[in-house]
């Protein structure tokens, strides 16, 4: 199966020109926006984010660490079949089912939400113990959205099916029906509502030594950081807070295995605030997440 293109010679993120036989860590873009409700176009994102970083310092003065430390290859964009979700969802498992294989630490630019879970059943078959960490506006707990089980508004509710919902921890939460804070009431998940840092700081401890996948949705921040993506939602946190808390996680005793950032949707945000937001995000996720194996 033909992930990439082979040829590619586009642009990388930042210092992210190691081989991928050499590599610790492999960005790749999911360039899929099939199902989105409202605002297309966050196939465009991951060469957005990878433009974007161009305009980042390699040391980070929140971590005090340095991106050349690290071995980090960028793929480039998936080869997706535009419109086919159902092939998409099953390629992007493929793909990290291989990268899993070859030991890499995978880092995700999407795309619409619904990318996160294959990638997620990637990792639930090589981690017994998996949870989920949910940064994001929207529940993502609906079974269908207009009959359509394969929607950008469904991989939480599908992750909880998956690997228990006591399993999965979202923090940020500020839309969503009814019936999807219910079903988050009963099932057991964690969900805190508004706010990240602090309530994250809280569920923390409880996940010391576990396998955790990070998942993070553009738009958790309020739309005045964040105005480029497809539902933005007022009410949401600072890039600050944000960075604080990718940093309480790489401070943590968790063990975080792959992390994804997803829905940034350029062409709604002419002075690409949200896409050098999304970078600074990714080089805060690369330095916390992947520094201790290189």
């Amino acid at each position: 199966m033909t992930f990439f293109d082979e040829g590619y010679s586009g642009r990388r993120f930042i210092l992210a020109a190691q081989p991928y036989d050499t590599a610790d860590t492999v960005i790749f873009g999911m360039p899929m926006d099939w199902t989105v409700s409202f605002r297309p176009g966050s196939r465009f994102g991951p060469n957005r984010i990878r433009e974007a970083s161009i305009g980042l310092e390699e040391y980070s003065v929140h971590q005090d660490k340095t991106l050349e430390d690290l071995k980090v290859h960028d793929a480039g964009d998936m080869l997706l079949p535009f419109g086919n979700a159902a092939k998409s969802i099953d390629m992007i498992e493929a793909w990290l089912d291989q990268l899993l294989a070859d030991g890499k630490f995978p880092v995700g630019l999407g795309g619409e939400h619904l990318v996160t879970w294959p990638v997620i059943r990637a990792f639930s078959k090589h981690y017994e113990d998996l949870a989920v960490i949910h940064i994001d506006a929207h529940a993502d707990l609906r079974e269908s959205y207009e009959g359509e089980v394969l929607s950008h508004s469904t991989p939480i509710r599908k992750t909880c099916e998956l690997i228990g919902a006591e399993n999965v921890y979202s923090f940020g939460i500020r839309s969503g029906m009814k019936e999807e804070f219910a079903y988050a009431k009963e099932s057991g998940m964690h969900m805190a509502k508004y706010d990240v840092l602090e309530p994250l700081q809280a569920k923390l401890p409880d996940l010391a030594g576990r396998p955790v996948y990070v998942t993070v949705d553009i738009d958790v921040l309020d739309p005045a950081h964040a105005p480029g993506t497809g539902t933005c939602e007022a009410g949401g946190i600072t890039s600050r807070e944000l960075i604080e808390a990718i940093g309480a996680i790489s401070r943590s005793d968790v063990n975080v295995v792959g992390c994804d950032l997803v829905e940034v949707a350029p062409a709604y945000d002419h002075a690409e605030i949200t896409a050098i937001a999304a970078s600074k995000m990714i080089r805060e996720m690369l330095l916390g997440f992947t520094g201790a194996r290189s």
